[in-house]
């Protein structure tokens, strides 16, 4: 795996060994002298890492994290601290300034390269969802980002078979508001991740009844738990084992004797970087939502409705495919005379008795102003035909009042086709011929169905 990684540093010396070592691996380096610097590269090259000193003058490390992490354009890049001193304060310091590690000098390269692979491997899913998120927003579609999320109301579950480390953890975690369940076992932390959407799972690397790679490895296989930030806590001589853990998807760790403030930190950071990725996949589901659906009845549009009917199509129907079209009637005198704000009443009206009448596989879209497009999967003529009587009377029994004390009928037309088995048809086709049978009922009359012959010749 190939990134680009900068080296923020005052020390030319350190600067090149971690160059030449990085450079080995074949990842791409740019280097910064001071936090300066370092802004300005961070924000014009996006790297996918940063590795940043903390002693440097003028600005240091504390300083520059900071000011990253304030920024939008870099926040989002993962920054590994590194520094002579190894006291737990400078780490917690470190980590709330927004730090993602800190490794202390001389740094273990081994250690490094792998708190490298699972960082970088992490921006690459997070800016897959940024792009997805930053085109919906350029569409209009997007939701604007929020403030950095308080941890408290998180559930978290520790994974431990002593029961001294687990509750110290569990207790660690409480202070932050976090909501901290313990699993001694692997049938416990199924049953449990199962049972319960977590924001961060907890694993202890000493565990003696179960393997806890193993564990580690089956939250990562789960479709329902790949994406739960994992935190290992391990002895300082696991460090085999920490490092087997990054390889199997673990997101950050933690060495024994616990301190608590870094476990807080550390806890508090994979928790907001989940709050963030699911922030990203709820507004793209959002943002797709208005790009298929109406906003005003909730129904499908055309685009979506296009491409439904060349899915049904090409998976063949040979129960039949049915497609219903149905306009409301005299539409625009309700426009003219009470205006756009009731007639968008009278169509949620309308939206609101389709919706409850038809069967949970059929689907409805809006087509256009006052129409609307039924189609029905596994349905013939025949049932096509009562069905579509069927809404049209439900319609017609509707009681709208568009002012107070006046009642106004309310009808529509309806036109069927119906694709013939075994004969190859197009989507826009046959939404032509449901078309032209309703524009036969209109001419007939109105508040009438219609059956598209067409088709069958």
């Amino acid at each position: 795996m190939t990134a680009r990684i900068l080296i923020v540093d005052d020390v030319a010396a350190n600067v090149r060994l971690l160059e030449a070592r990085l450079a080995a691996e074949y990842y791409q380096v740019a280097t910064a002298q001071d936090g300066h610097d370092a802004l300005h590269l961070a924000r014009t090259w996006q790297p996918d890492l940063i590795l940043l000193d903390v002693m440097m003058p003028d600005m240091d490390g504390f300083e520059t994290c900071r000011a990253l992490k304030r920024d939008a354009v870099t926040r989002h890049i993962p920054v590994v601290m590194v520094t002579t001193l190894d006291q737990n304060e400078e780490r917690v310091r470190g980590l709330e300034a927004g730090a993602d590690d800190f490794l202390t000098k001389p740094v273990d390269f081994v250690t490094l390269l792998a708190r490298t692979r699972s960082l970088v491997r992490l921006k690459r899913l997070l800016d897959e969802w940024r792009v997805r998120g930053e085109t919906a927003h350029a569409l209009g579609l997007g939701v604007d980002t929020l403030a950095l999320p308080s941890v408290a109301g998180a559930r978290a579950l520790v994974v431990d078979d002593w029961d001294e480390s687990a509750a110290a953890v569990q207790d660690a975690l409480q202070q932050e508001g976090v909501l901290a369940g313990r699993a001694s076992c692997e049938a416990e932390m199924l049953a449990l991740t199962q049972a319960i959407q977590f924001d961060l799972v907890v694993i202890s690397l000493s565990m003696v009844a179960d393997d806890p790679l193993r564990l580690a490895s089956r939250l990562r296989a789960g479709e329902a738990t790949q994406a739960i930030p994992m935190l290992v806590i391990a002895e300082p001589e696991q460090r085999d084992l920490v490092l087997r853990g990054f390889d199997l998807g673990a997101n950050d760790w933690l060495l024994r004797p616990l301190d608590a403030l870094e476990l807080r930190a550390r806890a508090r950071n994979q928790i907001r970087r989940k709050f963030y990725q699911d922030r990203l996949r709820s507004d793209l589901g959002h943002a797709l939502e208005l790009a298929l659906t109406d906003p005003l009845t909730g129904f499908y549009n055309q685009r979506y409705l296009s491409r439904h009917l060349q899915s049904l199509l090409a998976a063949g129907q040979p129960n039949g495919l049915a497609v219903l079209m149905l306009d409301v009637d005299h539409f625009k005198t309700i426009n003219d005379q009470w205006g756009h704000q009731v007639g968008d009443a009278a169509l949620t009206l309308i939206a609101q008795t389709l919706r409850g009448r038809v069967r949970v596989f059929d689907s409805i879209a809006r087509y256009g102003g006052e129409e609307f497009v039924v189609v029905m999967p596994g349905t013939g003529e025949l049932d096509a035909l009562s069905a579509a009587e069927r809404l049209r009377g439900a319609i017609e029994e509707l009681r709208f009042v568009p002012e107070t004390g006046l009642s106004h009928h309310l009808t529509v037309s309806v036109g069927v086709a119906c694709c013939v088995p075994g004969v190859s048809i197009t989507p826009e086709r046959l939404i032509q011929a449901a078309d032209q049978a309703l524009y036969v009922a209109k001419r007939a009359g109105r508040n009438r169905v219609e059956v598209d012959q067409t088709l069958a010749v």
